[in-house]
This record gives structure tokens, sequence and C-alpha cells, in this order.
């Protein structure tokens, strides 16, 4: 098998000149051109006029040795790689004691016990929230009648809160191992569309995420998984605490139930701030983190498309037209745009009473009227100095804001962009209609944020209609507050164990613990830590049979 890279062919090709590029690439003859597949699709709209498809193709032919020594200085006709996962040789000894425990069933913790179940080492997944459909219920009664369940919410419960989002299966990580390609293949065994394996941005929805992660809890638990939901950690067990020589030894549940192991995997997410206090009470390494504030955009999803694809807006390969933009503002501060839901909603992602968060989310279909995504302001610990949890206070503080901002009923506080930018409150809204439920309270978003996020937003809003024509519009919907972009602290851990710098035993994973940053990121980090538990476990073991 070979692989073709950066073969280009117009947006609208028909479908048989797919196959005339590959002979002609490749100078063969037809009858020599046994198959091929798609590895991945992806498009330059640079030149909206005449879009382009990129295509990188797995192709079997005759003579493929022949092929590949004439065609030796063609970067881009390669042997294909093997992307097939291998599982990591864990050994016969594989028996320690006590069972694995993940904490969390976000796309992170749910990889880790996939992974290990199917190593055969039984994991015992711990999660606070309900599972899916009783979780899902809970959030859209919350949206709905402005009833917070801080246990069943958005960012609590089993799928974590990539389940409400955009379900966005692309990341910038290297991935020399192809994890990535693990994580794509398990949801389409679950039921993803199997587009995903190859489209350059892949993405779900959110009620497909639904019964994708019922399929793979279900897989969990036909190998020997064991899954508890509702089911909080209080604390965390720790032998030899003050000495340089800590272990974990188990958990504590909000039962008052003791549940041993020497596996801890804390795959908790960015939201998990009372298991932050914990570690950090219970001396494990943390420390503060960058990360982002600012407010969630909307544009008529019309508009966008327009701006990105011109004369293309609405084809079918193209879809909805996402958007990436930064301005680096004249105050220092980097401005960007983040979590960019096409054809989505902004919707209530508040997980403690009294506190207003924003987040965005699409279905598959992405036909919803406006476009909206997190423009934030980066900040770093130096704007929250004095504590490793300091970030955590800070955003609290934030949220706080908003609620009151929004009118003290878990509505959002509002404003149009036009009325942002100079300076004064709105009091009504024109051709965008927001999509945050309860609802959108017009006011003055100044307030909700600190002077220098205000300052680089204001000119950020109006730098980016260079970017993109139009996207400076009076009107434009902004909803206040995005402060969940990331965790704020990070549980620091040896690049090769993967385990604590301090604690023995735990494994700090996935988005809360600061080594991820969306779906296929979190999970990718989910595999590499199921299989250095394996290999510790492998280490620690027993054999089943020792005298």
């Amino acid at each position: 098998m070979l692989r073709i890279n950066e073969l280009k062919l117009p947006l609208d090709h028909p479908e048989h000149a797919l196959r005339d590029a590959i002979v002609g690439r490749l100078g063969i003859d037809g009858a020599d051109l046994i198959d091929f597949t798609v590895f991945k699709r992806s498009y330059d709209a640079r030149k909206r006029s005449a879009i382009v498809l990129i295509y990188a193709l797995d192709v079997e032919v005759r003579g493929e040795a022949a092929v590949l020594a004439r065609l030796a200085r063609d970067q881009y006709v390669v042997p294909a790689p093997d992307t097939g996962y291998k599982f990591v040789e864990a050994g016969p000894g594989a028996f320690d004691a006590a069972r694995p425990v993940v904490v969390g069933m976000g796309p992170c913790g749910l990889f880790v016990a996939l992974i290990l179940a199917q190593m055969g080492l039984k994991p015992i997944v711990l999660e606070r929230g309900k599972e899916v459909r009783e979780r899902t219920v809970d959030t859209f009664g919350f949206w709905r009648k402005r009833k917070l369940d801080t246990e069943s919410n958005v960012q609590f419960g089993e799928g974590g809160a990539g389940t409400f989002s955009d379900g966005k299966l692309y990341s910038q990580i290297k991935d020399p191992k192809h994890y990535g390609r693990k994580v794509l293949s398990e949801f389409v065994k679950s039921g993803a569309p199997e587009e995903i394996l190859y489209v350059s941005k892949p993405h779900i929805g959110t009620f497909r995420l639904v019964k994708m992660v019922e399929q793979m809890r279900a897989e969990i638990l036909a190998l020997g998984g064991e899954i508890r939901f509702k089911t909080r950690v209080d604390d965390v067990l720790v032998e030899g605490e003050g000495t340089s020589n800590r272990q974990v030894v188990g958990v504590k549940l909000a039962s008052g139930e003791v549940l041993a192991t020497r596996h801890l995997v804390m795959a908790i997410g960015h939201s998990a701030r009372d298991t932050f206090q914990v570690l950090y009470d219970r001396g494990v390494y943390v420390e503060a983190k960058p990360f982002s504030i600012g407010f969630r955009v909307e544009h008529p999803q019309s508009l966008i498309d327009t701006c990105r694809f011109g004369p293309n807006a609405g084809n079918k390969i193209l879809g909805a037209a996402d958007y990436k933009i930064v301005h680096h503002a004249s105050n220092g501060r980097s401005v960007y745009s983040f979590c960019m839901c096409p054809g989505g909603t902004v919707v209530a992602a508040s997980s403690e009473e009294g506190r207003v968060v924003t987040n965005g989310m699409s279905q598959y279909s992405r036909n919803e009227r406006n476009a909206n995504s997190a423009i934030v302001v980066g900040i770093t610990p130096s704007d929250y100095p004095g504590h490793p949890l300091a970030g955590v206070a800070f955003q609290r503080e934030l949220e706080s804001r908003a609620f009151i901002l929004g009118g003290g009923n878990y509505d959002a506080p509002g404003q149009l962009m036009g009325d942002f930018v100079k300076g004064r409150p709105s009091t009504a809204f024109g051709s965008v209609t927001p999509s945050f439920k309860p609802a959108v309270h017009l006011t003055d978003l100044a307030p909700a944020l600190p002077d220098y996020a205000t300052l680089a937003l204001r000119e950020a809003f109006v730098a980016f209609d260079k970017q993109i024509r139009g996207y400076y519009k009076e009107d434009a919907v902004l909803t206040g507050v995005e402060t969940r972009t990331s965790s704020p602290i990070r549980i620091k851990r040896h690049d090769d164990s993967l385990q604590s710098l301090n604690t023995r035993g735990l494994y700090p994973a996935g988005e809360g613990a600061g080594y991820a940053g969306g779906i296929m990121s979190a999970a990718v980090d989910g595999i590499r830590v199921a299989e250095a538990v394996a290999l510790s476990m492998a280490d620690s073991a027993i054999p089943l049979h020792a005298a």
C-alpha cells in the first residue's frame, strides 16, 4: 500500500476524476490500479471562487515497489504508514491485586477505561454525574426552567463537557503513534458516521455523541469493567504523606466507602474545582496555568458562509463555514476565537449555583441560523497571583459578576457588538436573535471582565473585520461569560511514567489536569495514560501462581 498526499481537484469534480488523477499522478495504466481509499480530505478556500479539495489517499497498485522506486523523489508519494493500534506489551504478570480506578467519564476517562478493559484489566470508573440520557434531561431542564443540578449539567456527567459541544474531533497535537486514528475508529464502531475517518475537520454533534457514549459504556461493562454513576470522590488516600515516598492507596467516596487502589487515574474535567482542592490539600503537586476569558459571539451563519466560501456557500461538501481568527492587541493581550460552532447555539454551562457560564454547541447537521464562537483574551497566573488555585477563584468571581449582570436568575448578560465597542448599554436586539437559553438580558458587558480584557476585545472586534469582512457587525450579539476555555491548573506529571511528580500511582489525565483541550486530545491522552497504567501494573504485579 502506498500513500499519495496533496492530490488536488476542483470542488465539484466528477466521481471518476479521483481515479483518473491517481492514475495520472502515479504514471500507471488504469488496469494496474487495484483499489484506493480516502485517508483524509480537506479544502483550500483561499480563492473563494475556485475552492479545491485536497486528498490524501491510500492506494493499492500492481508493481508497488517499482512505482515507489520510480517516484522516489516525489515527497508526496510514499509507503502508507501503519496506523493500526497496537496494545502495549504488559506481560503475563499484570495481576495487581487492586483494580485500576478511573475518576471521571469524559472523553479522557472514557478512553482510559476502554483501553484498560480491552487489555483485560477491568477498571472501576467513578463518575460523579449521571448516565448520559439522565444528564441530558437535567441539562435541558436547566436551560428551560432555570433549575440547576450541580452534579448533572454541561460540565458533569457521562461523556463530559464534550457531549454538549460541537463534537469536534480534530486537534493539532503531535500524534506519532496514530492514537487519534484509534479514537476515530472506536467512535465509528460505536455509531459515528464513517466520514469522520477522512474529513479534515470531523464533528459529530451532541445527539450522536449520546448514543456513542452509551455504546462505549456497554463495551467497557461487557469486558469486565465496572462503572458507578452519581459517585463523587471526596478524598484521595495517600501513604507516606510528608515524605518523598508518597503512594496512592485508595479513594474515599461521598458515601463514606473507601475503595482501595494503587493505580488511580484522575481524568477530572476542567470544572472539578472541589476535586482540585482535595488534591491540593493532600499535597499533590499542583500549579496555576494560563487560560482565557471572554464572551460568546453570534453572527448569522449565512454571513460567515459567504465570507469564507463566496459563491460556493451552501456547498454540501463544504458544509457550514467555520473560522479561526487572532488579534494581538495594543495592550499586549492576545485575542482569539475558540471552540467555534458553525450553525449552533450558545448554551448555559453553569455547574455552581449563583454563577453564569457560557459554552457553544452544535448538532451534526449544523443547520441553526447562527454561528457562534468564544472570543477570548489570554491571561496568565500573573493576572491571578498568590496560590496554585487562584485561577479557580478568579473564574468564580467573573461568573458571579455575570450572574448579577444577567439579572440573578441564570439569564446571561448580553450586549450588541457595536454598543460594546462604543461603551454604551444595549436596550434592544437587532437582526441577530440570540440562541442562549433560558434568555439573554441586555446590559453593559464591560463590568463582566477586567478592564484589560474589555479594552483588548473592543480593539479586536474592529480588527477582525479585516480578516472576515462583515465580522464587525453592529448588532452581532455578545453573551457572557466564557471562563472555562481550559483548566486553570496543571497537575504536573512525569513525562515517561505519566504519574504525578510527587505521588506514585496517581495519573493526572486529560483536560482537568492540564494535558488536553478538546475531545480528541483528551481521548488521545486517555490512551497514553491507560498504557502507562498497564505497564506499571505489570511491573508491580505478583504473578497469579507465584509461590
